[in-house]
């Protein structure tokens, strides 16, 4: 069953500037998070899967997409490193634009993980249904994404 054109609005209204943060993120270049978010919309276009309410339907969105940037990323020969100074763009706050490039600096494992949950905000439980991981890998994440972070700046970031 296809969506409707005002589905498909509603869901990029309210969930494309998420989407596209955590792909560019994860991806690391604006063109393949801008694809990425691209293939998660036409999947939810095509689907139009039922949700029995809308954190599910975030759920499954950002599931999509993480799954899209991950297969991106197996696909690709070499990251091309996006520029630190673009971050800024699309932090929400100030503060938030110095965490995006401090996780721009992770293994691209990290990144998703910390980001959903700093960033973001979601909950351990959360994640691990996200990215299809056990909540004890996404507390390991988490753990060693943090001590990755101290040891590059030598202070806490999150």
């Amino acid at each position: 069953m296809a969506s409707t054109a005002e589905d498909i609005e509603r869901v990029v209204d309210r969930y494309g500037d998420l989407l596209y943060r955590v792909c560019l993120v994860t991806l690391g270049s604006e063109s393949d998070a801008e694809d990425a978010v691209q293939d998660a919309l036409i999947r939810y276009m095509r689907k139009a899967p039922g949700f029995s309410n809308l954190e599910h339907e975030k759920a499954w969105l950002l599931k999509v997409a993480a799954n899209r940037c991950r297969d991106m990323l197996r696909s690709r020969r070499r990251l091309v490193p996006m520029e630190t100074a673009d971050l800024s763009r699309y932090a929400e706050g100030p503060e938030e634009g110095g965490v995006l490039e401090a996780l721009m600096a992770l293994p691209e494992k990290y990144r998703l993980t910390l980001t959903l949950h700093y960033v973001e905000g979601y909950s351990v439980r959360e994640i691990a249904g996200m990215v299809g991981r056990t909540e004890s890998a996404v507390k390991m994440r988490l753990q060693k994404g943090r001590r990755l972070l101290k040891e590059a700046y030598g202070k806490e970031c999150l």
